[in-house]
């Protein structure tokens, strides 16, 4: 039997999920195959997608885009079959690092395996805040519309 098969959706399994340091390779479709369902809808700031494949297919773009990424837990918190999971994760991308914090909610189905998956972070500022003149109009903007 597959080690990744036996996995439960608890506070261990979950971390172990969400926990990637800079310069460790990330899950691979095996892994993903273990613990999401086929049907499994996800959705982030920047994407939505429906079906395992696509959910992989927007891991694996996520890596080719970046020189390293790094992801770590905080909080877990599991209700029945509902999990929520804060994190902080970490892209270098030509040299310059960007981090996000954010938090994940999962909806696990009768086999344990995870539906759906959203994840909460802002984008933008993280993203454009250190970006010459455009960072400057984007803490403007957060000033202006969010203070």
């Amino acid at each position: 039997m597959d080690a990744f098969t036996t996995i439960a959706m608890d506070d261990t399994s979950l971390r172990a999920l969400f926990t990637k340091p800079y310069g460790t390779p990330p899950p691979g479709e095996e892994q993903w195959r273990a613990l999401y369902a086929e049907d499994v809808h996800f959705q982030d700031p920047t994407q939505e997608r429906h079906g395992l494949a696509a959910y992989i297919e927007a891991q694996e773009g996520l890596m080719k885009r970046c020189d390293d990424v790094s992801l770590m837990p905080g909080a877990i918190a599991i209700d029945g079959r509902t999990a929520f999971i804060e994190w902080e994760m970490g892209l270098k991308i030509k040299g310059i690092e960007f981090i996000y914090p954010g938090t994940t909610r999962l909806l696990i189905n009768e086999a344990g395996k995870i539906v759906d998956h959203r994840d909460y972070f802002d984008f933008v500022g993280p993203t454009f805040s250190p970006v010459p003149v455009v960072g400057g109009f984007v803490r403007w903007l957060y000033k202006r519309f969010v203070d």
